[in-house]
Order: structure tokens, then C-alpha cells, then sequence
């Protein structure tokens, strides 16, 4: 099938071609907390249980319409592991609604700096330490995926509301512990899929939703860039940085030898570590069909890919999962194909003209047309057949930033859209894809008792495997 290469519909500011980096609403906050002085119940109290009364994800909006003055001293305080990266992302788009009262990084000389920033906070290199901190309300985790279970478990353990990167864990054993945990314990959680909070995805479900496009037939997904595909390395430095603390950067993993190839950004091209393209970026584009089609887990996974190197993510993949039937307010849903593709093109979808100007994308294929997007824009295809569409009048509300939604949520004991309910089955299909690709066949999943049905091999690319006591965290 080719899609006609008709334009429609606007394309905002908020686009970029390969960045994912989307500015945040970071207008004053304005719950008033007033009456919780009053409150014979302390505030640590309040803030640690009162998510009990979660609510779903279309409550959001109501929540963050909260409105009143917010003293400095009101603010809640925050923890963040992982100083630097998409730590410092979410300090900038913490730092003028909350207050910023502990830092973490196994590396000072990225610690340093942001300390440098913040002179009240405490500075640790351990996030055990961190956790124990008694006056955090709040933490957030952005360390590299392999350390984001045993983080986010400590801290919840701790009684502390949790904001994790993407995607949730290295691991779909990890994400379903992680999920279960934050439901258990009644934490406010979110992931750090920001593009969730940008109006165009709103737009676009609401197209979805209200059957612009038909019925939906199968859904394309791919970006452009790409990561993996490297050799091991030989040669190691006889000794490790002073500044680094190589044990602690390792965390539960299998010991591994010191190397500047697998630190910072270079560890997503490293099965240690992380998982490459898809778990680096599937959790963001994934995140809108997932949410305008109501998906959640996958019955099947097929991979496709170069050989599988036992070290290092491929570099390029096409996964095609598959989904249920579903029920989705009131209307039956069948069956849908859903494919991935990185490093290559979906030729057979996109005219060459179509690459250049959707290097990463969405395509909804429905049975009256199309619909393409990317995180800030979107087009009906074909243009001649849409030329006098009306849009639906929106019925999902902006976010006001996709920190403060979280922040709000806490505050409230309310709930946010990208909560680990929602986020943990988008994370764990992200990486069924790798699993698929690394067992070297499709994969009949059952995701109630996380296993591959027609492959028990595929197992240790399902199940974490830590090193020394480090599963004591996943203890109840």
C-alpha cells in the first residue's frame, strides 16, 4: 500500500524531526495547600498516602484544574538520581514548582556542576542513601534503564511518589514488579514520555476516537535514527576514572569489566545496559496509538533484524506485534496489527518525498483514510478527500506540563496519564519486540504469567538477572 502524499491539517512549532525535547508549560502552580496546615495530620503523612483515592486517567484534567497560591515553603521537595542527561531535563522542568532538595550521580564530575546549582540539596552517589532521606516527598529516576527498578523500588519502599524515564525497566520482569509496586503501595507515579503532554497527540487521538478515519486496520511506526550495532570491546583501562564509581554505575547487573564506551549516553547500545533504539524511543511513538487505541498487552511478537550480537542492540529492526480484540468505550475493537521499524524505512507506506519530510512517524491506517503523525504534527490523508473535514471540538484537555501533572497529582492524591498502570504494559510491549528479536522467533506471549509460550528460551531475555543481595529490593 501507498499512502498519498496530500497534506493536511497543521504542523506546530513544537515539531522536530529527530529530537524529542518538548517545551513545558511551567506557569506558576496553583493548588493551595492552606487547609492542610490546618490539618492535624502532618504533611509527610498526607503526601505519602493520600494516593490512595487513584483514579483513572481521565480524571487528569479535573485534577489540574486545581487553582490557588503555592508559598515557597508549600513546595515539595525532590530527590533526583541521575544529575545530569534527562536528569537535568526534569530538574528544568521541576525547579520553579518544587524544590530541588537532593541530588544522586555515581559520576561527581557530572554531580558536581548541578550541586553547584542547587546549594541546598544533599548530594549522594549511592540512591539508597538518597531514598532514606527523610524530608523527600518525591523522586525521580533517570539513571541508565538497567538502575531504574532497583531505584524506583527503593524509593517507593521509602514512601516516596516516583517519576521514571522511559523505558520503565532493562527488563519486563523489572516493569511488572515496578507496576505492581506502585499500585500496591499507592504511590503517584509517571514516566517520562513528555511528548504525552503535547496538544498534538491530543489531537490526534480525538481524531482517532471519534472515527475520522474509520475504523483502524493496522498502525506503522518507525524513526530514524538509530543506536547498537557495535562490537564488544578487547582492550580495557587498567583502572577506573576516580570520579567514577564503576560498582555503583553497575548497580544489579553482572559484573562487568570498566570501559568509556559503556557509560553515559553509549550505554544504549549495550544489551547490559539498556536495549537500543526501541526501548530508547518505542515508549514515546508507541505511546500514541497505545493511548488513542485503548491498546494494552500484545498476544505475539516477530522480529526481524541482522544477526543477533549477544552484547550489542541491532541497528536495525522491524518487529510486527500483534493485539486482541478489545472493547473500548462501549464499541468493539477487533484484532490489530501494529509494526516497528528503525535504521530502515517502511517502504511500502511512505513515498520517497514522505521520508524526507516524516523522518520518524506514525501512520493510522483506517478504512475511510489515513492518519500520519510525528510529536508536533499531524495530516489526513488523502488531502482531497479530507479538504472539508470539520474536527471534532477537543474533549481531552492540555496538560499543564507533564511534570506539574505529576506534581498536582500528588498533592491532590490524584492520578496522572502516563502512571505506571498505563505505562508499564506500553514499556513491557516495547521490549517484547527485543525479546523477540534476541530469542531469533515470533513469540506467542502470555503476559498473566510473562512467558513466552512457544519459547521457554526466550526466558532470559524476559527475566532480570541480578548480581549479589540486589534482589532484596524486589523482597517484600
Amino acid at each position: 500500500m501507498e499512502v498519498p502524499s496530500f497534506r493536511y491539517l497543521r504542523r506546530s512549532s513544537l515539531h522536530r524531526s529527530q529530537g524529542f525535547v518538548l517545551a513545558q508549560n511551567l506557569v506558576g502552580t496553583s493548588f493551595s495547600i492552606q487547609s492542610m496546615k490546618k490539618n492535624p495530620l502532618n504533611r509527610r503523612s498526607f503526601l505519602s498516602t493520600g494516593a490512595a483515592a487513584v483514579s483513572s486517567w481521565a480524571a487528569a484534567p479535573q485534577i489540574l484544574q486545581a487553582q490557588g497560591a503555592v508559598s515557597a515553603n508549600d513546595k515539595l521537595n525532590i530527590g533526583v538520581v541521575g544529575a545530569s542527561g534527562q536528569g537535568g531535563f526534569s530538574i528544568g522542568g521541576l525547579k520553579d514548582i518544587a524544590n530541588i532538595a537532593a541530588l544522586c550521580d555515581v559520576d561527581q564530575n557530572r554531580l558536581a556542576p548541578v550541586a553547584k546549582k542547587f546549594p541546598k540539596a544533599r548530594t549522594y552517589r549511592d540512591f539508597r542513601k538518597l531514598v532514606e532521606q527523610k524530608d523527600l516527598d518525591a523522586v525521580v529516576v533517570a539513571t541508565p534503564d538497567h538502575t531504574h527498578a532497583v531505584a524506583s523500588v527503593a524509593a517507593m519502599r521509602a514512601g516516596k511518589h516516583v517519576y521514571c524515564e522511559k523505558p520503565l525497566c532493562r527488563t519486563i520482569s523489572e516493569v511488572r514488579h515496578v507496576t505492581d509496586l506502585a499500585r500496591e503501595t499507592n504511590r503517584v507515579t509517571q514516566m517520562g514520555t513528555q511528548i504525552h503532554a503535547g496538544s498534538n497527540y491530543r489531537r490526534v487521538v480525538e481524531l482517532v476516537r471519534s472515527g475520522a478515519i474509520g475504523e483502524i486496520n493496522e498502525v506503522h511506526v518507525w524513526v530514524g535514527s538509530s543506536t547498537g550495532g557495535r562490537t564488544r570491546y578487547q582492550q580495557f583501562p587498567a583502572s577506573v576514572p576516580g570520579n567514577l564509581d564503576w560498582d555503583l554505575w553497575l548497580g544489579p547487573i553482572p559484573e562487568q569489566p570498566y570501559h568509556p564506551g559503556w557509560t553515559h549516553f553509549h550505554w544504549r547500545h549495550w544489551w547490559h545496559f539498556g536495549g537500543g533504539t526501541l526501548a530508547d524511543i518505542g515508549c514515546h511513538y508507541m505511546d500514541l496509538p497505545f493511548w488513542a487505541l485503548d491498546l494494552s498487552h500484545a498476544t505475539s511478537a516477530e522480529a526481524e533484524g541482522p544477526p543477533v550480537d549477544k552484547d550489542s542492540a541491532p541497528i536495525w529492526l522491524k518487529v510486527r506485534y500483534q493485539f486482541p480484540d478489545r472493547v473500548v468505550s462501549g464499541r468493539h475493537w477487533k484484532a490489530l496489527p501494529l509494526t516497528w521499524y528503525h535504521g530502515r524505512y517502511p517502504n511500502h507506506i511512505l513515498t520517497p518525498e514522505q521520508h524526507k519530510r516524516w523522518g520518524s512517524g506514525i501512520l493510522f491506517v483506517g478504512s475511510k483514510g489515513q492518519l500520519i503523525s510525528n510529536y508536533g504534527g499531524h495530516e489526513l490523508l488523502p488531502e482531497d478527500k479530507f479538504k472539508d473535514f470539520s474536527r471534532p471540538e477537543p474533549f481531552i484537555q492540555d496538560s499543564k506540563g507533564h511534570h506539574r501533572e505529576w506534581i498536582n497529582a500528588i498533592r491532590t492524591g490524584g492520578s496522572t496519564t502516563c502512571r505506571f498502570d498505563y505505562s508499564g504494559p506500553l514499556s513491557e510491549t516495547v521490549l517484547l519486540g527485543n525479546v523477540a528479536f534476541r530469542a531469533g522467533q515470533k513469540i506467542e506471549w502470555d503476559y498473566r504469567a510473562l512467558r513466552a509460550t512457544n519459547c521457554p528460551d526466550a526466558d532470559q531475555f524476559i527475566q532480570h538477572q541480578y548480581r549479589g543481595d540486589w534482589n532484596r529490593w524486589f523482597e517484600g
